[in-house]
C-alpha cells in the first residue's frame, strides 16, 4: 500500500498562485502515472492533470492548460501542481492520485489517493 499526503492548499485572490504537494510513502514500480484530480463544491470529481512517473510526458485539462503545471521530484517521491492565474471556479478539494500505466484521466484507473487538500479561490 502507498500511502500519500497532499499539502499546500490555502485560500488566495482571484489572480493568485498556489503550489500544491503530494508526498508518496514509498517508491511502487507498479505506479507509471501520478495525477490530479479535484472536486468542487456540488460537483463530481474531476481529472486536472496527469504525468508519466518514467518518461515524465503530461496531459492537462483544458480549464487548466497554460495555468497550471504538474511535475514530479522521482528522488523525493512528490508530486506538484503549481497554480498559476488562478479563477474562484478553481476552488476545489484538490486530490493526489497514482496508478498504472493508462491513457485517460479516469478515477477508475487510479488505485491510490490521498485524503485532498483545500484550495478556495475568491474574486
Amino acid at each position: 500500500q502507498v500511502q500519500l499526503t497532499e499539502s499546500g492548499g490555502g485560500s488566495v485572490q482571484a489572480g493568485g498562485s498556489l503550489k500544491l504537494s503530494c508526498k508518496a510513502s514509498r517508491y511502487d514500480w507498479n505506479i507509471q502515472r501520478m495525477a490530479w484530480f479535484r472536486q468542487p463544491p456540488g460537483k463530481e470529481r474531476e481529472g486536472v492533470a496527469q504525468i508519466y512517473t518514467v518518461i515524465g510526458m503530461t496531459n492537462y485539462a483544458d480549464s487548466v492548460k497554460g495555468r497550471f503545471t504538474i511535475s514530479r521530484d522521482n528522488a523525493k517521491n512528490t508530486l506538484y501542481l503549481q497554480m498559476n492565474s488562478l479563477k474562484p471556479e478553481d476552488t476545489a478539494l484538490y486530490y493526489c492520485a497514482a496508478g498504472p500505466y493508462g491513457h485517460s484521466l479516469r478515477e477508475r484507473d487510479f488505485n491510490f489517493w490521498g485524503q485532498g487538500t483545500q484550495v478556495t479561490v475568491s474574486s
